[in-house]
């Protein structure tokens, strides 16, 4: 299967992955993200019982949601490389950048919780059903990363790694509902969950808001620049190889 897209050439190198939009949508990323800071470290006022602490929130939260995202966007790129007869293999690039991103920030969220833990339980670790079942999630991506560089060819390559990607999202459901389903030290959602004794200050609600919107913005800029990335290289691998096969039938040319 040949890859129906132009060569990369000298002002392909030079103008890199960036378009107008990306540096919109980059632009307003940087924007959101510095109001983020704004509201969560000066403006959003204090917990009631967690003090200071309750900050961590406004990088947890959107961490794990944008992790969730881009663990679905890989889900829905694998089927769509499995089934689909076009563009297969740009959607197994979107689907491993996606991946990519979702494992960074799948251990920011890790990182983050293990601190909030700290000065709420007292310890960073305890296998709670909501911490095991999210480091769980976190390595079979990890898993599903490594899949994706074992030997074969590009489609091979491709097609196992889809399939892990269909099979490891059923995880994120799992997490979400690890409160629920069984006993856990972590809380329950607090802005869409049923405990009317837990809500947020309006300004604190703002603020998450603010830190979803933001690492939403973030996850599309890192998609779009990593999954053109991922172009560039499969372009330079195949043209890399045809040279080298033009080179040995020269070769073999001259001998004969």
């Amino acid at each position: 299967m040949t890859i129906d897209t132009p060569p990369i050439t000298a002002a392909t190198q030079r103008r890199g992955t960036s378009t107008p939009a990306t540096r919109v949508i980059g632009i307003l990323t940087i924007s959101m993200t510095i109001w983020l800071g704004v509201f969560g470290l000066v403006l959003s006022p204090a917990d009631r019982d967690q003090g200071d602490a309750v900050r961590i929130m406004y990088v947890h939260v959107p961490s794990v949601w944008l992790a969730y995202l881009a663990f679905i966007v890989t889900a829905l790129a694998s089927g769509v490389h499995l089934f689909g007869r076009r563009h297969s293999l740009q959607a197994d690039r979107v689907a491993g950048a996606s991946a990519e991103i979702g494992v960074v920030f799948m251990a920011v969220t890790l990182v983050t919780g293990m601190l909030w833990g700290r000065i709420t339980w007292g310890v960073y670790w305890q296998w709670d059903a909501r911490l095991t079942t999210t480091a769980l999630l976190f390595i079979s991506y990890v898993g599903y990363l490594a899949v994706r560089g074992l030997e074969g060819t590009r489609e091979q390559r491709a097609r196992r790694s889809a399939i892990v990607g269909l099979f490891a999202v059923l995880e994120v459901p799992l997490v979400h509902w690890s409160v629920k389903l069984w006993r856990s030290l972590h809380q329950e959602a607090t802005v869409l969950g049923t405990d009317l004794d837990v809500s947020l200050d309006g300004l604190m609600l703002f603020s998450l808001f603010v830190g979803v919107v933001a690492f939403t913005l973030l996850f599309v800029w890192l998609l779009l620049h990593r999954s053109r990335m991922l172009t560039m290289l499969d372009l330079s691998a195949e043209s890399g190889l045809e040279s080298a096969l033009a080179q040995r039938r020269a070769e073999g040319g001259a001998s004969a």
